[in-house]
């Protein structure tokens, strides 16, 4: 939630109509702890669970997976899966380095992290939280986490309770557009292949998608999994407005202060659906024959209430039409 678009009682309000619109499969938070000041995402998405029944509850994504020490976040997200009876959905990523900003360096060096150990702490903490959801008696010797006897109660509902990762392997947010390292391109799909039930991705269009949704099953494959098992969701944003250029002007303004950044209209162009309900039907129906399952949406603009109206009023009940299922 992005302080001062919303109230955190509009934003509860909107969560729960979302849910007993039917329109939406899943509910979803932002997380960070310092470098973009927002509510708690799993206190938020335990306030939510309280107020919903149906839709899925995610965080997009959890950026700070490194700072939280497995045990702590495996009691916190399996009391979530029981408040929600079984719905509660991980998505974990790096979050950002230090170079990003002050703020994400400041965010690191309080929690006691090194920017370079994050990718390890998030490999080693994903096949920990796996052991701690499911067994008793967990005893760790890694590189970062030491156990000894521990067991997390209460167990989760779902079983196995899922764990997706997210990742932007062509493009890095904080250089807008620059290319990422080919080793670190490779490195990123194998970990989602490996360790994830699931692969959050944003910023490309819909034949990167697709190349690049065909490498993660392809690796899936290889480390001898079923890819036909694996989920996706596109993190993308959405403002309904037939004056396109007003449109993107607010929509930059947005992602500007939701992020603290300094994105050009070209960067938040290519990364939001904007224009009338058709054109933007059109351009979710690309993801979705590019093999996409799910669209997680962020509305860009400072009327919430109204573009979750206009969204639900004009673009939702066409995707049924279409033959397209609304996911949001």
């Amino acid at each position: 939630m992005l302080l001062g678009a919303v109230t955190p009682d509009e934003m509860l309000d909107l969560g729960e109509a979302a849910d007993r619109s039917g329109a939406f499969q899943s509910l979803w938070v932002g997380d960070s702890l310092l470098a973009k000041p927002r509510l708690e995402s799993v206190i938020v998405l335990g306030a939510l669970a309280g107020r919903t029944r149906r839709a899925r509850l995610g965080v997009a994504c959890m950026a700070t997976f490194a700072h939280r020490h497995p045990v702590l976040l495996a009691a916190q997200w399996s009391s979530l899966d029981v408040l929600s009876n079984g719905r509660a959905l991980l998505i974990a990523c790096l979050g950002g380095a230090d170079e990003m900003s002050a703020a994400q360096a400041l965010e690191h060096r309080t929690m006691g992290i090194a920017s370079k150990e994050r990718i390890g702490r998030l490999e080693e903490g994903v096949a920990l939280l796996r052991r701690l959801f499911t067994e008793e008696h967990v005893t760790h010797h890694g590189h970062f986490y030491q156990l000894e006897g521990v067991t997390v109660e209460p167990r989760p509902v779902q079983r196995p309770l899922p764990i997706w990762i997210a990742s932007n392997p062509t493009t890095v947010t904080y250089k807008v557009g620059q290319a990422v390292d080919r080793r670190n391109v490779e490195r990123s799909f194998r970990r989602v292949a490996r360790f994830a039930d699931g692969w959050m991705t944003n910023k490309i269009p819909p034949a990167v998608f697709a190349e690049q949704w065909g490498i993660v099953r392809e690796m899936a494959a290889e480390e001898g999994r079923d890819p036909d098992a694996l989920g996706n969701v596109l993190y993308h944003n959405i403002n309904i407005n037939p004056d396109r250029a007003q449109a993107l002007e607010e929509s930059t303004r947005f992602l500007n202060t939701y992020y603290t950044a300094n994105f050009t209209p070209a960067f938040v162009e290519a990364w939001t659906t904007m224009g009338t309900p058709a054109q933007c039907i059109e351009q979710f129906e690309g993801y979705f024959a590019a093999g996409v399952q799910e669209i997680a949406l962020r509305l860009t603009s400072w009327n919430q209430r109204r573009q979750f109206d206009l969204f639900l009023g004009e673009v939702a009940p066409a995707f049924a039409r279409h033959g397209s299922q609304t996911r949001a």
